[in-house]
């Protein structure tokens, strides 16, 4: 009797640390910084863990990786994903300089101001509005360089 309860606790275990490492494979992406756009917070090789997130779940300040609002590909087809910091979001006003000029005085629904925290950087300057739903994810922690 004892030997059945020790296997049934152990399927248990088993099941619930296959349940996490599930959980965790379908909420946490480990991403690689490439280029320096977000220097001096994270530089090219920092490896980020990012939580899967909808846009509601985004606040000011949040670094957060998402599709540049331009498809960029790498030499291997796979998209580039953009890491950047939320400055302004759905009815906010827009800083002068935030984005190119002769847009909207605030940020439309479903769209996002992001900006990298270095001296140069492709962000929202450059591109406009990214939109809200092609977000991954909040970066959550700096895990090391690749």
């Amino acid at each position: 009797m004892r030997r059945t309860w020790v296997a049934v606790a152990a399927v248990g275990v088993l099941a619930g640390a296959a349940g996490a490492a599930l959980w965790a494979r379908r909420q946490l992406v480990l991403v690689t910084v490439e280029g320096t756009s977000m220097t001096p917070t994270l530089r090219h090789g920092d490896r980020v863990l990012v939580r899967r997130r909808g846009p509601e779940r985004v606040r000011h300040g949040d670094i957060v990786v998402l599709e540049p609002p331009v498809t960029l590909t790498s030499p291997d087809d796979k998209t580039r994903w953009n890491v950047k910091r939320v400055v302004a979001m759905p009815g906010d006003p827009v800083t002068p300089g935030d984005v190119p000029a002769g847009g909207p005085d605030v940020v439309p629904p479903g769209k996002l101001v992001v900006r990298g925290d270095g001296q140069v950087s492709s962000d929202s300057r450059t591109w406009g509005f990214y939109a809200a739903d092609a977000l991954l994810g909040v970066v959550i922690r700096q895990v090391g360089q690749r």
